[in-house]
């Protein structure tokens, strides 16, 4: 699933990062497709680990900067995403990389960029927006 200008927030330093989790999403489907997913999914999850740490803490400073009132919620929804990834990290490593771990660590992703980026990402630009 690639990213598209329909998910763009409208903040280039989001999108920007945005898109480079959906190319990193795009190669573990692909990785499931040629039957090496088990091999990509602990790249992929070493590079959502770092990757959130480093996208969340620059949204959340400039939700900051520009006094977003959705702050809070998106902080929350910020930590669970976290513990999910932490606890997919732990099913991985404890299964050995089963294919339903793999498929979950799919689905997670693909809901996390669709539905997070769709409905409380956007809303990050359409008040950067209303700002101007």
């Amino acid at each position: 699933m690639p990213w598209t200008p329909n998910l763009s927030v409208g903040v280039d330093l989001i999108d920007n990062q945005h898109k480079m989790c959906f190319e990193k999403a795009e190669k573990l489907f692909e990785a499931g497709k040629n039957n090496s997913a088990k091999e990509y999914i602990s790249e992929l999850l070493d590079f959502l680990e770092d990757y959130t740490k480093k996208h969340f803490a620059d949204e959340e400073k400039y939700m900051l900067s520009i006094n977003y009132p959705g702050y809070a919620e998106q902080k929350k929804a910020h930590t669970g995403f976290i513990a999910q990834l932490a606890k997919l990290r732990t099913d991985y490593n404890v299964s050995g990389g089963n294919l339903l771990v793999i498929l979950n660590a799919n689905k997670m992703v693909l809901d996390w960029l669709t539905q997070h980026i769709s409905y409380m990402d956007k809303k990050i630009g359409q008040y950067a927006a209303s700002r101007k």
